[in-house]
């Protein structure tokens, strides 16, 4: 036994931190001993748990919260979850990095004016503290981008339709060299990264990839300029700018397409984005705007209800904000034709992993109810994705086409 398992003061020892730092992980319920005996009371860890405990601390350094250290490491039970949070703990770091040195090259600005005798330059010192600050909201943006790569991954993972959601609907759109075209809510690029061989770079082609995010766009730019694509030909046409939708920082006429894809319903106004899009839009141009339907994934609300009715995976159903029952209402106000296009598709997961993943992914309260009793939830995952058909899953999708 002694080989295996470690006493309390024996594993903060090796991990080089306090025996009280140890309990109190235990008392938050984030890194529980792996045995406990009964009559002494002594806790005791493995060597996997020592490997926890690093990835606790390189959270805490990164910034993450009590809470969300205790989400990511119930998710690390899963070999997904360890993935993309290793992926997620590399890009925090690679931008700290970038961030720590803008803000050495800022004081340095500012202490090399001060000793030449100028005045304190507080335009620089105001960048430093914006670029402090920044810091804090890193980690959630690139949770948000871990979110969507889950969601993704699912349906690359377990779809019926073996063409994939992005190739087709990139194929429906017939993107031409020389055209001007803007994507609202680009997210992490998955558009681009996988129909990289099809974008056109041709003379006079822009392509303006946008996003609220300044995370999700950094995420976008490497993806999509990764050395197994046409670098050089891509950022010729490609470039990426962070603003809101409600307001378009563009004159009228500028595109010959705008794409929107899964994200109006995401609008407080969709009929508002849609005007500001039509203005930006030439005469003669082209919105594709995707959305789903009410239909759509109903059975993983259904499996997670009947786990605990209480939870809820999205705080709103967004298929009423915008979705393809009343999309085109919406876009009729200011469009001459829109016209709906449906994507046949469907899911069958034989596997938990992918399926826990997306569900602790979406944003609604699951982590408040599933969080302590993941096991538990992970058992009732495996039960239904254990069946010999699998776990049927529906899909409901399209876009809008509107000129």
């Amino acid at each position: 036994m002694e080989d295996k398992y470690l006493t309390s003061g024996r594993f903060a020892k090796m991990a080089k931190v306090s025996v009280r730092t140890v309990r109190f992980y235990d008392k938050q319920n984030i890194l529980k001993p792996s045995y406990v005996n009964e009559m002494t009371g002594t806790r005791y860890y493995t060597a996997e748990d020592l490997v926890k405990l690093q990835q606790i601390l390189l959270y805490k350094y990164l910034g993450f919260s009590l809470d969300e250290i205790k989400e990511l490491m119930v998710k690390a039970e899963d070999q997904n979850y360890m993935v993309d949070s290793m992926k997620l703990q590399q890009t925090l770091i690679r931008d700290k990095i970038d961030q720590m040195r803008l803000v050495q090259k800022a004081v340095d600005d500012t202490l090399a004016l001060y000793e030449e005798g100028s005045e304190m330059n507080w335009d620089n010192m105001l960048r430093i503290i914006e670029l402090t600050s920044m810091e804090n909201s890193l980690n959630r943006q690139y949770q948000n981008a871990s979110n969507v790569s889950a969601r993704i991954r699912l349906h690359h993972l377990y779809s019926v339709n073996t063409e994939g959601w992005f190739p087709w609907l990139f194929r429906q759109m017939q993107l031409k060299s020389g055209m001007k075209i803007l994507e609202l809510g680009c997210g992490n690029g998955a558009l681009w990264v996988e129909n990289a061989e099809k974008i056109p770079h041709g003379k006079g082609t822009k392509i303006v990839l946008s996003d609220i995010s300044a995370g999700m766009l950094q995420d976008a730019s490497r993806a999509i300029f990764a050395e197994k694509n046409k670098t050089d030909a891509l950022k010729k046409v490609i470039s990426f700018h962070e603003f809101d939708c409600n307001e378009i920082p563009y004159p009228e006429d500028s595109f010959d397409v705008v794409i929107a894809n899964h994200m109006l319903f995401y609008c407080e106004d969709p009929e508002k984005v849609a005007k500001e899009i039509r203005r930006v839009l030439k005469d003669g141009g082209c919105l594709y705007a995707s959305t789903y339907g009410s239909r759509h994934m109903k059975e993983i609300t259904e499996l997670v209800r009947e786990f605990d009715d209480r939870i809820e995976l999205a705080a709103t159903e967004l298929y009423r904000i915008f979705g393809l029952d009343n999309g085109a209402g919406i876009l009729g106000e200011h469009f001459e034709t829109v016209e709906k296009y449906t994507y046949e598709d469907a899911l069958v997961v034989d596997k938990a992993e992918p399926l826990l993943e997306y569900i602790m992914s979406c944003h609604g309260n699951q982590n408040q109810y599933i969080i302590d009793r993941y096991k538990e939830f992970k058992a009732f995952v495996e039960k239904k994705t254990g069946r010999k058909k699998g776990f049927m899953i529906t899909k409901e999708a399209g876009f809008f086409k509107a000129e």
